[in-house]
C-alpha cells in the first residue's frame, strides 16, 4: 500500500473542516486574499454598519484598515486584534470596527484555504491556512506520513525568515502534522521545537491523530475560545504564548465552578508545569465575570509574593496589585484592584487584628475568589480559618504539584478537607510523558539514612566528592547545583569545609535566621528542625558567609538587607542576565527547595531527610526542561533515602511505574550505549568511512545512526560512574570525537545550502520559490532539514569571552606554548557553533602573538590587557570581513557596496534579502540558468561570511 502523500492528507484535512461549517475559500495570492479579508470583514461588523445604514466599506475606507493593520511589531499585532479600531467613514461618522469577538467567540466567520502564494523575500506556498473574520489567525503545515515531524516545524522558521508578511503576520497559531503526530504552538518564532505541545482531553489522552485532532481542536467554538481568551501576550517577553491542553481544562473548570455554584475545588498540576501562568489565566479570566467583586491571589512566603507579582508583571503591566503591607491590603481591599496578590499572613492580620479587621467589615459580604498558591503547605491552621470565618460569600481554589493526603498529612488534614474535590489533574508521569518537564536521575552514596550530622571526616569526604564530580555532573559549569543539608549548623560546617579545600567553582549558602521568618518546616514536609537565631551566633556566621560573597561579585550585602542578598542569589542561579558572574553551588537548608524555578539548575545533592511532598518539590528543582543536553534532573542522595523516593514518587503519579519517573540505573544506560556502538561500528568501523559515503541518502543514515548515538553520550556522561576512559563503552572517547568531527564535516556541508538546491526540492522558473519537496522524490530529500542536535554538541562557557582568556593566557616563550595554542584551536573545532571561527582566531594569534611575541607580552603587563585584546580582535573581525567581502566581490564581478548592504540588512533584520543580489545580477545580462546559478553561489559564500564573522 503506498504512503499517504502530502497532497492526500491536506484534502482530507480541508474536508473534515468543511463538514465542521468551515467555508472553503480559493484564494491564490495576497490580491484576492486582501478582497476575502473586506467582504469577512464586513459580513462580521453587518450590524454595526447597518445602523449606519451601510452593508460595506468604501475602498478609501477599507484602505484606513488595512494601513492601521500594517503598522507595528508581531506583537503589537496581536494587540490590535485584540482591540477595536475607531474608523472615520467619508461621511464623518466613527465605526469601531472588531477584527476578533473574544466575548462571544463562536461568533466569528471561519474559513478555510490552502495553496495560498505570497511573495515575500521569496515566493512561498502556505499549506492550510484557517481565516476568521477574513485574517490569517491559524497556519498548518503539513508533511506526509513518515516523515520527521520537525521538518515541519523548521519549514515554519524558514517562512518567517522568508516570507511572513503582510496579513500573515496576525497569525497566532501554528499546526505541524504528518497525519499521525500533530502538534500546535503559538507564533513565538524561534522559541524551540521543545515548546510545540499536543492536545489532549480533559484526562490528558493526547490527539495525536491529525483528524482527531481536527474534530476537537479545530470545533469552531474551540478554536475561536483559545484565540480569544488562551493566548496570553507577554509584555515582559513581548512575545505570544497558548497555554497547554491541561492548562485550559483546569481555568474552565474553576470558571464553571465560579459561574455554576459556590463550591470551591483544587488544581493538582504537577510541580514545573506552568501554574504560574495557569493561575493567572484564571485570575484574570475570573476577574472578568460580572458577579466577582474581587480576586485575590494568595501566597504563603514573602518571595513568592514578589515572585509571582512579577510574574505577573510580565504577562500584563498593571493587571495586578501588591501588598507591600497589610496597610496596603487593606485599601487595596477597598479600592477598584480587580486582581490582589498578597500573602497569608497579611490576609491573616487583616482579618484577625481589630484594626484592620473593622475597616474592611462592609467588604466581607462582597463576591471574592481566592486562589491560594501552593496549597499543601501553610493552609491548614488558624489563618485559614480564621479568613473563611471572615469572609462569608468567598470561593476558594486551590494549586498544588502535591497534594496532602492521608499518608503524608502532619496534623491529619488533607487538601480535599480544606478545598474541596479535584478539579483536574496533570501530574508527573503525564508532565514527563509530553516533555514538559524532566524525568530524575537518583544516585545514592553512603546508604545510611541516620547519619552522625556533626562528622566532620564524612562531609569533608561528600564535599570533596562533589568538588570531583561538579562538572561532570553541570557540564563543566554550564548548569549549577543546590546541596540541601539537614540544618544550619551543618550547613554552616560544611561551608567552612568548602572554603579549606579551595574550590574552582564559586559556592555560596543562604538560610533563614530569626531576624527573618521562619521556615515553616513542619508544613513543607523538610523536617529540618528549627531555624536558625541571633543568640547561637548564627547570624554573624551568616554575615561572615554574605562577606565572602560580597568579595567574590563585588556587592555590599549584609544581614539588615538579607532580602536583597536572596534576591541576588537568585538571579545568580538563574543564570539569565550574561552581566552578572553565576552561582555555581547553592548549600540550603530549606530555601530554593520549593518555588524556585530555574532552568539553568540540573543537580540537586542531598545530605538531609526528606519525604513525601517535601521531597518531591525539592527534586523537582532540578527538572525544568531547557534543551537537549539537559535531559533530566539529577539528584545525588548521601543518605539512604530510596524508601522515602519510592512512596513519594507512587503517591503522586498514582502508582505509575518508577522507571516511567526516575531514570534507569548507570548499568542499563551502558548496555543500551554499547548495544548502538556496536551496531554503528559495524557499519562505520573508522571515521575515514565517512569519506566513502556518496550519496545524500548514505550520509543521511550515518547523520541519523551518530544523532542517536550523540544523544545517549550526552545521557550516560553525566552518571558519576561514567569514565570517559573506559574500555569497555563500545566505542572509545577518541573513536566518539573523531566521528563528531566527520558529523560537523556534513552539517557544514549540507545545512546551510538553500533548501531549494536540495535534491528532490523543484526550484521555480524565477524567484526562488521555496516550493514543497515532491512527493515522488525519495526520502533521502532535505538533508539540511535534519535536527543535528547541535546544542548537545556545544557549551555555553566556550564562548568569545571563554577564548580571549585562553589567549590573553598564553605566553609565547614558554615550553608548553605550542600546546597551549594547539588546545585554542582545538577546543573551537570541537563545538558546534565556534568551529568555522576557528580558521580566523588561528590567524588572529599568529597575527597578535607568533609575529608579535614582545609587543603582545608587554601589553599583557597592563591593568587593562584583556580589553585591549578584545578590542584588537574586534578590528581583526573588521578587517577580515571586508577583504573577504571584497575578494567575493572581485571574483563575481559586483561591486562590494552591494554585499555590504545586503550583509548590513542581515545584521539589522536577521533575514535573508536575496532580492538585492538579484538586483545587482541583473544588470550583468546572464542567462536564467547563469544568474540562477551564480546567484546560489554568491548566497552560499555570503552566509559562509555570515556564520565566520558573526560574532555574539
Amino acid at each position: 500500500m503506498p504512503v499517504q502523500s502530502e497532497a492526500a492528507l491536506e484534502n482530507g484535512l480541508i474536508a473534515t473542516l468543511q463538514k465542521m461549517n468551515y467555508e472553503y475559500v480559493h484564494i491564490e495570492e495576497e490580491k484576492n486574499l486582501s478582497a476575502n479579508f473586506k467582504k469577512q470583514l464586513e459580513k462580521h461588523n453587518k450590524k454595526k454598519l447597518e445602523e449606519l445604514g451601510r452593508t460595506e466599506f468604501t475602498d478609501s475606507e477599507f484602505e484606513k484598515i488595512l494601513i492601521y493593520l500594517e503598522g507595528g511589531t508581531r506583537f503589537e499585532k496581536a494587540k490590535k486584534l485584540r482591540d477595536l479600531f475607531p474608523l472615520e467613514l467619508e461621511s464623518g461618522e466613527r465605526l469601531w470596527v472588531e477584527f476578533l469577538n473574544r466575548t462571544h467567540w463562536c461568533q466569528n466567520e471561519f474559513q478555510v484555504s490552502n495553496q495560498i502564494t505570497v511573495e515575500g523575500r521569496k515566493k512561498c506556498r502556505y499549506d492550510v491556512t484557517i481565516l476568521v473574520n477574513g485574517l490569517p489567525l491559524v497556519q498548518i503545515e503539513l508533511k506526509r506520513r513518515g516523515v520527521e515531524l520537525k521538518q515541519a516545524y523548521n519549514q515554519i522558521q524558514r517562512y518567517h525568515k522568508t516570507s511572513f508578511h503582510g496579513l500573515f503576520d496576525y497569525i497566532q497559531l501554528f499546526v505541524i502534522s504528518n497525519g499521525v503526530n500533530t502538534r500546535y504552538f503559538a507564533n513565538n518564532p524561534n522559541s524551540g521545537y521543545k515548546f510545540t505541545f499536543n492536545w489532549t482531553d480533559a484526562a490528558n489522552v493526547p490527539f495525536n491523530d491529525l483528524e482527531k485532532f481536527a474534530t476537537v481542536f479545530f470545533d469552531k467554538c474551540t478554536l475561536g475560545k483559545i484565540i480569544g481568551k488562551y493566548i496570553v501576550l507577554h509584555e515582559g517577553d513581548k512575545c505570544l504564548m497558548v497555554l497547554r491542553p491541561y492548562q485550559f481544562y483546569a481555568v474552565e473548570k474553576i470558571l464553571d465552578r465560579v459561574e455554576n455554584s459556590n463550591d470551591n475545588g483544587y488544581i493538582w498540576h504537577t510541580t514545573g508545569a506552568g501554574k504560574t501562568l495557569t493561575s493567572f489565566k484564571a485570575a484574570q479570566l475570573v476577574s472578568e465575570l460580572d458577579d466577582v467583586d474581587k480576586v485575590m491571589f494568595v501566597v504563603d512566603r514573602h518571595d513568592l509574593d514578589t515572585q509571582t507579582q512579577a510574574e505577573y508583571e510580565a504577562f500584563e503591566p498593571g493587571a495586578v496589585d501588591s501588598t507591600d503591607n497589610t496597610d496596603e491590603l487593606v485599601k487595596r481591599l477597598h479600592s477598584n484592584s480587580k486582581i490582589i496578590i498578597t500573602t497569608i499572613q497579611k490576609l491573616n492580620a487583616a482579618v484577625s487584628k481589630q484594626w484592620y479587621s473593622s475597616r474592611i467589615e462592609e467588604i466581607r459580604h462582597s463576591r471574592i475568589v481566592m486562589i491560594f498558591d501552593e496549597c499543601h503547605r501553610s493552609h491548614f491552621g488558624d489563618c485559614h480559618k480564621n479568613i473563611v470565618k471572615f469572609f462569608d460569600n468567598t470561593q476558594m481554589f486551590g494549586f498544588t504539584g502535591t497534594p496532602i493526603f492521608v499518608e503524608n498529612a502532619v496534623d491529619g488534614h488533607t487538601t480535599k478537607e480544606i478545598f474541596g474535590n479535584c478539579l483536574h489533574k496533570y501530574l508527573i508521569k503525564d508532565a514527563i510523558a509530553d516533555e514538559n518537564v524532566l524525568g530524575f536521575l537518583v544516585e545514592y552514596y553512603h546508604d545510611n539514612e541516620n547519619v552522625d550530622n556533626a562528622d566532620q571526616d564524612r562531609m569533608t569526604e561528600i564535599a570533596k566528592f562533589i568538588l570531583n564530580n561538579f562538572n561532570k555532573s553541570t557540564f563543566d559549569g554550564e548548569f549549577d547545583a543546590l546541596f540541601a543539608v539537614q540544618s544550619v549548623p551543618m550547613l554552616i560546617r560544611y561551608y567552612k569545609i568548602f572554603k579549606s579545600l579551595n574550590p574552582k567553582i564559586r559556592i555560596g549558602a543562604v538560610f533563614t535566621y530569626a531576624a527573618n521568618s521562619s521556615q515553616d518546616d513542619e508544613q513543607t514536609g523538610m523536617n529540618t528542625g528549627g531555624f536558625a537565631s541571633d543568640s547561637t551566633g548564627d547570624a554573624d556566621e551568616l554575615q561572615a558567609i554574605m562577606d565572602d560573597y560580597n568579595n567574590m561579585y563585588g556587592t555590599s550585602f549584609t544581614t539588615e538587607n538579607f532580602r536583597a542578598y536572596y534576591d541576588d542569589i537568585n538571579l545568580r542561579m538563574k543564570k539569565k542576565k550574561a552581566d552578572m558572574k553565576p552561582l555555581d553551588l547553592c548549600l540550603v537548608v530549606g530555601m530554593f527547595l520549593t518555588g524556585f524555578d530555574s532552568k539553568k539548575l540540573n543537580t540537586l545533592y542531598v545530605d538531609k531527610n526528606m519525604e513525601y511532598h517535601g521531597l518531591l518539590q525539592a527534586f523537582s528543582r532540578t527538572n525544568r526542561v531547557l534543551n537537549e543536553k539537559k535531559r533530566f534532573g539529577k539528584v545525588v542522595c548521601f543518605r539512604d533515602l530510596k524508601s522515602k523516593v519510592d512512596e513519594a514518587i507512587k503517591l503522586f503519579s498514582n502508582g505509575t511505574p518508577l522507571e516511567d519517573i526516575v531514570r534507569k540505573p548507570f548499568d542499563e544506560v551502558k548496555r543500551d550505549y554499547q548495544e548502538l556502538t556496536k551496531d554503528f561500528l559495524e557499519h562505520y568501523p573508522e571515521p575515514h568511512f565517512v569519506d566513502y559515503l556518496q550519496s545524500e541518502n548514505d550520509k543521511k543514515q550515518f547523520i541519523l545512526a551518530f544523532r542517536d548515538i550523540i544523544k545517549k553520550h550526552a545521557e550516560i556522561q553525566i552518571y558519576n560512574e561514567f569514565e570517559k576512559e573506559a574500555n569497555d563503552l563500545g566505542m572509545t572517547e577518541q573513536q566518539f570525537m573523531d566521528f563528531r568531527s566527520k558529523y560537523l564535516d556534513i552539517y557544514d556541508s549540507f545545512a546551510a545550502k538553500p533548501t531549494e538546491q536540495s535534491s528532490g526540492y523543484k526550484a521555480q522558473e524565477d524567484s526562488g520559490m521555496a516550493a514543497e519537496p515532491d512527493p515522488s522524490e525519495n526520502d533521502a530529500a532535505g538533508l539540511g532539514d535534519i535536527d543535528f542536535c547541535l546544542e548537545l554538541l556545544h557549551s555555553d562557557i566556550i564562548n568569545v569571552a571563554y577564548i580571549l582568556e585562553l589567549i590573553a593566557d598564553l605566553n609565547p616563550y614558554s615550553e608548553d606554548y605550542t600546546e597551549k595554542r594547539r588546545h585554542i584551536i582545538d577546543t573551537m573545532i570541537k563545538d558546534a557553533e565556534l568551529r568555522s571561527k576557528a580558521k580566523l582566531i588561528d590567524g588572529f594569534i599568529q597575527k597578535n602573538v607568533d609575529d608579535d611575541r614582545d609587543n603582545f607580552m608587554a601589553r599583557k603587563q597592563k591593568a587593562d590587557g584583556t580589553s585591549d585584546l578584545e578590542e584588537r580582535l574586534n578590528n581583526y573581525i573588521v578587517t577580515e570581513r571586508n577583504n573577504a567581502v571584497n575578494m567575493l566581490a572581485k571574483d563575481e564581478d559586483l561591486d562590494a557596496s552591494v554585499l555590504n548592504h545586503y550583509l548590513s540588512e542581515y545584521d539589522y533584520l536577521q533575514k535573508e534579502q536575496p532580492e538585492i543580489i538579484q538586483e545587482a545580477l541583473k544588470e550583468k545580462h546572464l542567462g536564467l540558468i547563469k544568474k540562477r546559478k551564480a546567484l546560489a553561489r554568491i548566497l552560499d559564500k555570503l552566509r559562509s561570511i555570515i556564520r565566520t564573522f558573526s560574532w555574539e
